[in-house]
């Protein structure tokens, strides 16, 4: 077989691929037997019937057919591996030539990992945001804690925003009920938001029994978009009476006797929290300094591939909250057209940042023992909801290990990237990340021996940054 590679681009190859007739020989032999096993011939025992009368019963284009389908996979790997070319989707194959007993001359052209050199990556620098949790950090937490402990007291006035109503509601369209749109019942916190437009702007100022029509759009449904009128009444107002800050309440509702005591260890997981989001953002702030050094040609449908995943991965969240899309964008203050520019910015990135993690692992000799995998995958389980074991079934019966051993592996670079470089936060202190536990506390150096699993729990998805 002769082999001659084309460089359409810096991420896309022809191959141009010849195979002499006589290589074809063993899928030849491969689809006569095929063929004797599939076929009734008088006789003749099935799977005994002699090429020569296949070909006269069933023909010998069909014979050859079956033997360039059973060759053509085989010699675009081989093709791929004389080239040294790794392939990032499915080839383009065209059959030039194929005539009985003159060989077989094939094109395929597929997106191939790019090349680029690495650059330097130990030492890298980078800064983050100052870790800070604030007096007014606290409060919140622990009002919100109140709020779990709070009672409702029925009260005879108009509701107010913050209160808690019960209501009963139904949107109807030209006068049908809208399924599924009717509710009894119910009880909401006027001001919660997200559950229809214009609700909470209605309750307010609405007494006990009393009831109001206006009219909003739906934004999930088969009517989504269009207008609704929503009726709602109110059945019961209740105002929310919350317990008094003091030593009492903190023995009630925690393991500690004094306020003070209360506020501290709040103080404390606030300050892991922030520890690991600091985390995420210098992991992010290495990754992209890093990124800053190389220039990644990406190939146009990887990164259109992954636009669309997450284009549609953003519009199902939104379905599920309730949401649309122009809300969304009205919350975060963008307008469509930067929506997409940054979308794409962020793809970007992380496409070139799978590449780059990939080199390194490759250049450091990074492996995954079964140990490794195992654990990766009961993460990935409790992460998406799943049973563990049918988790594993599922990833060995579709072939998607390989795609898990590459998340670890990528996990790993990443983690040498983040322990050789300085961080540093707006203060200018250094920030440890290298002994940083899993909840968010620092370990002693003697505790290395646990990082590698913590930290590729951390860092297992770096496409996603």
């Amino acid at each position: 077989m002769k082999s001659a590679v084309e460089t359409l681009s810096p991420t896309r190859a022809k191959l141009t691929v010849e195979v002499p007739f006589e290589e074809l020989k063993p899928s030849l032999d491969a689809a006569y037997q095929k063929i004797a096993k599939q076929i009734n011939v008088p006789g003749f025992r099935r799977g005994k019937v002699p090429p020569q009368v296949i070909d006269r019963q069933v023909g010998r284009g069909v014979v050859l057919d079956e033997a360039v389908n059973d060759v053509l996979p085989k010699a675009y790997v081989e093709a791929l591996q004389e080239n040294n070319l790794t392939p990032l989707a499915q080839p383009e194959i065209e059959v030039t030539k194929f005539e009985d007993n003159d060989g077989l001359e094939f094109t395929a052209e597929v997106d191939v990992k790019p090349e680029f050199e690495l650059p330097a990556y130990d030492g890298i620098e980078a800064s983050v945001e100052d870790l800070a949790v604030t007096d007014e950090d606290v409060a919140e937490q622990v009002d919100a804690l109140r709020e779990r402990f709070g009672t409702l007291i029925d009260v005879e006035r108009p509701a107010q925003d913050g209160d808690f109503v019960v209501i009963d509601l139904v949107a109807t369209n030209d006068g049908e009920v809208v399924d599924g749109a009717e509710i009894s019942g119910f009880s909401y916190k006027v001001g919660n938001g997200g559950m229809i437009d214009g609700l909470d702007e209605a309750l307010v100022g609405m007494g006990v029994d009393e009831e109001k029509t206006f009219t909003t759009q739906l934004v999930s449904g088969d009517l989504v978009g269009q207008d609704v009128e929503v009726a709602v009444k109110v059945t019961q107002v209740q105002e929310q009476e919350l317990p008094e800050l003091d030593d009492e309440f903190a023995q009630e509702a925690s393991e500690f006797d004094t306020l003070d005591e209360l506020r501290e260890d709040v103080r404390e997981r606030l300050t892991r929290g922030k520890r690991l989001e600091q985390a995420a953002a210098a992991r992010d702030a290495v990754l992209e300094a890093l990124l800053e050094k190389v220039e990644i040609p990406l190939p146009d449908s990887m990164v259109t591939e992954e636009l669309n995943a997450r284009r549609a991965n953003l519009e199902q969240q939104l379905q599920f909250a309730g949401m649309t899309l122009e809300k969304y964008l009205e919350d975060e203050k963008q307008t469509q057209e930067e929506f997409e520019a940054d979308l794409e910015r962020r793809v970007r990135d992380a496409v070139a940042a799978q590449f780059l993690l990939d080199d390194i692992a490759d250049k450091e000799e990074m492996g995954v023992d079964q140990g490794e995998l195992t654990q990766h995958m009961i993460r990935r389980a409790q992460q998406s909801g799943q049973d563990p074991q049918e988790f594993v079934n599922h990833m060995f019966e579709h072939n998607h290990v390989p795609e898990l051993v590459q998340e670890i592996r990528r996990g790993k670079a990443l983690q040498l990237l983040v322990e050789g470089a300085t961080v540093k936060d707006a203060a200018g202190n250094v920030v440890e990340l290298k002994n940083l536990q899993a909840d968010g506390t620092i370990g002693e150096p003697a505790d290395e021996a646990a990082e590698p699993a913590e930290a590729v729990e951390e860092t297992e998805a770096p496409a996603e940054a």
